[in-house]
């Protein structure tokens, strides 16, 4: 007896034909928004998202709802995914490890302060912002603690870019910024495990925390005991082959398994994505021409695409309710105050100057990409509403479009040392760290 099954379904010619011009139609006005917004001086991102909600629900979709099938819409997802846990990843390789170590006690200071009193007034928040911003799923603790998340992160490759362009990077202020954006982020995309692990599990119970925490730590110990000497063995093995194309193909082999490994125990893909970041930056990285060509696939089409898809998700026509409007509000000046004042009383605890406190708070109050990515892990949750998530989206833009005035206007006032002069000239301007990408 012969048994017969039914072929797997595959994707329809006319779902192929809406998903490739969904594509086109997205990466080109990406493109020419994200490099609009270059040429004006404020992120690649912000013309990215721009570029969604001018097609999206906001604008045009509202006359021509292009973007509006869901299962068209998971596709689109599906693409951006590779892309933002590559662009995650590639976040985690640029960490300077050993210079966190080295200005370890002013960085810890700067990153707990920078990290903590966001935190606990986003919390605060969250717990009074009405009900209508609570997804269908989500509880009130729940909720609070993943706005908590959302207002703490900061965005080290939009930090990075701006301390490039302003030619800080070199100088002390710069390199203690990215340190302790660094802490920031460690920390952010940890409590961002344990936020997403409560929230997937519908409910804060001792035993759901128990069991997120318990996974965040075996990824940890899993990273330093196995990932580091498998990732250090994958690695040498590739460059011995002589074969570019095998360090690349080896290097998102390792991020994806990451991601999909810390997903198996139920934490988010970017957390494992963002743990081996940091396992390669630790077992000396990658050459930098092997992904050369990768990088600027993810960074010109990927990192845009995703981007784009994310925008489609907003919804501005809903700041029209003075609801939403006054919670963008109360949520932007939560996110401001509560990062300038947690950095700049970290760096005075350090012993820093005023006006160092200050480069500090602008500097690292840039959430960009970072909290795009957060947004979107609560939407896909249903613990952020559509509004919930246009306000987090809206505070992630506006708060990267604040860091270079004021950073500007801070680090003018902080005297040059003789020290940071012979690191400018030993970088070579910005050569040592031109491979931050401007995003």
């Amino acid at each position: 007896m012969v048994l017969s099954s039914a072929p797997p379904s595959t994707l329809g010619a006319h779902s192929l034909l809406v998903f490739l011009v969904q594509v086109a139609v997205l990466l080109g006005v990406a493109l020419v928004l994200g490099r609009l917004a270059v040429r004006i001086g404020v992120p690649a991102v912000v013309g990215e998202l721009s570029s969604g909600v001018l097609l999206g629900p906001s604008l045009l979709g509202t006359f021509a709802p292009v973007f509006d099938e869901p299962a068209q819409l998971h596709l689109l997802d599906a693409v951006g995914q590779i892309g933002v846990l590559l662009l995650v990843g590639f976040t985690g390789m640029h960490l300077d490890l050993g210079l966190a170590r080295r200005q370890g006690r002013a960085a810890a200071w700067v990153g707990a302060g920078g990290l903590l009193v966001p935190l606990g007034l986003g919390v605060a928040a969250g717990f009074l912002l009405p009900a209508t911003m609570l997804g269908p799923e989500a509880e009130r603790p729940v909720f609070a603690l993943f706005m908590g998340v959302a207002v703490c992160v900061s965005a080290i490759p939009v930090i990075a870019k701006v301390l490039l362009e302003m030619n800080l990077l070199h100088r002390d202020i710069g390199q203690l910024t990215i340190t302790s954006a660094a802490v920031d982020d460690v920390v952010g995309w940890s409590l961002l495990a344990v936020v997403s692990g409560m929230a997937a599990a519908s409910g804060l119970t001792a035993g759901h925390v128990a069991w997120t925490v318990g996974a965040l730590v075996l990824v940890v110990l899993l990273a330093v005991v196995a990932g580091r000497p498998v990732t250090r063995g994958a690695l040498r093995l590739a460059e011995r082959s002589g074969d570019p194309g095998v360090t690349v193909a080896v290097v998102v082999l390792l991020v994806i398994a990451f991601a999909a490994g810390t997903h198996a125990l139920e934490l988010e893909p970017v957390l494992g994505a963002f743990m081996c970041g940091l396992v390669i930056s630790s077992v000396g990285g990658v050459a930098r021409e092997p992904m050369s060509v990768v990088r600027t696939f993810v960074m010109g089409v990927l990192a845009p695409l995703f981007f784009a898809t994310a925008g489609l998700r907003m919804d501005l026509t809903a700041l029209r309710h003075p609801a939403v409007l006054g919670t963008a509000l109360a949520v932007l000046l939560v996110a401001v105050v509560g990062k300038f004042t947690g950095a700049y009383a970290g760096a005075r605890l350090a012993r820093l100057s005023h006006w160092q406190g200050l480069a500090l708070g602008a500097g690292l109050n840039a959430r960009g990409v970072i909290g795009v990515i957060v947004a979107l892990v609560g939407l896909r949750l249903e613990v952020l509403t559509t509004e919930a998530y246009t306000v987090v989206v809206l505070v992630s833009v506006v708060t990267s479009l604040m860091a270079p005035p004021t950073l500007r206007y801070a680090a003018r006032r902080i005297a040059v040392t003789d020290e940071e002069r012979e690191r400018e000239r030993a970088f070579g301007g910005v050569q040592a760290l031109s491979r931050v990408e401007s995003r």
